[in-house]
């Protein structure tokens, strides 16, 4: 897993990459997903948290450009694997959970693993840890829609924080470094966490959404000043292709993967109201060039739509697919049903560890309210 999604993806520091394959990552999620442990995917841990995925843990973790000497503040302990991961490459952790199961759960384990610099309580990040600041990094694994002002009070002038920040379905992971007392932003990548709860969540300015989805960018036709794709997160051997030849618009993206069963997709989550809303109408163009499964029958092109209730736990999936061969521009539709229960759908669209080459474009998205 280190090797294929997380090396080749582009982490480069090798103490952090030593951590996290030093990690056992399967002790820090429930039982029941414990198979998956060890694939790159976000897992439910219960209570409308979840596990990262180890590409993230490891990118927010090399953004944070930890020293053995740093003293950092985790605000979002969840199952306490991204404070294991921390502990070994810097002196001391202090991390905050604001689920008090969750905390107590993660605390427990932490202490039977023998991570001994780590130091957790139960609280309200938003709020920090006032009483061990100054610390010289801060990780923050839920998102608020700004940095908290006790956070960058808490932060040291010179030290760094990695959060990510924006709406409910819409955020950007951004490392800020505190210049003269205030942040210097650099954004990173498009993302999705939980949102952060507590006080950050009463100042939410756009508290709730109308549970209607609207996916972004499905031409793939906007950028950032790096070319990057926006509103997609989680992009692996993805690149933009702009040519006349896009069926829609000016550019298209190719999927490209030469070893099977590795990475090569792109993710985007919605709000959605299974309550109100019975089936959702995909649509999208794709052409394919020399596509072969990869080292099992699901490792095959497709969309992938999957569904978490509102304690972002799963209840339900379908797909749209597959496809392989070589296949020239076709439009494609699917329906897919959505659960009663309901509230997030995330769509993942890529090669799900086939070989060849994919490219999409004008990915659409229709909603079929109950009636």
């Amino acid at each position: 897993m280190v090797r294929e999604e997380v090396e080749e993806a582009g982490i480069k520091d090798e103490r952090v990459l030593e951590a996290l394959c030093k990690t056992r990552r399967h002790l820090f999620v429930p039982g029941q997903q414990r198979h998956l442990a060890y694939l790159d995917m976000a897992l439910p841990i219960g209570e409308g948290q979840t596990i990262s995925p180890p590409f993230v843990v490891a990118y927010m973790t090399e953004a944070l450009a930890p020293h053995p000497s740093h003293k950092v503040l985790e605000v979002g302990t969840g199952s306490g694997y991204q404070a294991a991961v921390l502990s070994p490459l810097v002196a001391e952790v202090y991390s905050i959970e604001i689920v008090a199961s969750l905390g107590r759960d993660a605390a427990r384990l932490l202490r039977r693993l023998d991570y001994k610099n780590v130091h957790t309580k139960i609280g309200d990040g938003f709020q920090g840890w006032a009483e061990h600041a100054p610390f010289d990094s801060i990780i923050v694994t839920c998102s608020p829609e700004r940095p908290p002002a006790a956070l960058v009070q808490q932060l040291r002038e010179g030290g760094r924080m990695v959060i990510p920040v924006g709406q409910r379905y819409q955020q950007t992971l951004v490392l800020f470094t505190k210049v003269n007392g205030k942040l210097e932003a650099e954004p990173l990548q498009p993302t999705f966490f939980v949102p952060m709860t507590g006080r950050a969540e009463r100042l939410r300015a756009k508290k709730n959404d109308d549970g209607i989805p609207r996916l972004l960018n499905g031409g793939f036709e906007v950028t950032d000043g790096d070319d990057e794709l926006l509103a997609w997160y989680y992009v692996r051997q993805a690149e933009i292709t702009r040519t006349s030849e896009a069926p829609s618009g000016e550019a298209f993206l190719l999927f490209q993967n030469e070893t099977p069963g590795r990475s090569a997709q792109a993710l985007q989550a919605v709000g959605v109201d299974g309550r109100k809303i019975s089936a959702l109408e995909l649509s999208m163009s794709l052409r394919t060039t020399d596509v072969q499964r990869g080292r099992s029958i699901r490792e095959l092109p497709r969309i992938d739509v999957s569904f978490f209730d509102e304690k972002q736990a799963p209840c339900g999936s379908k797909s749209a697919g597959p496809w392989f061969g070589t296949i020239s521009w076709i439009n494609k539709r699917a329906t897919i049903a959505v659960p009663p229960k309901a509230k997030l759908a995330v769509l993942a669209v890529g090669m799900f560890g086939a070989t060849g080459e994919m490219g999409v474009d004008a990915i659409r998205l229709k909603v079929a309210q109950k009636r």
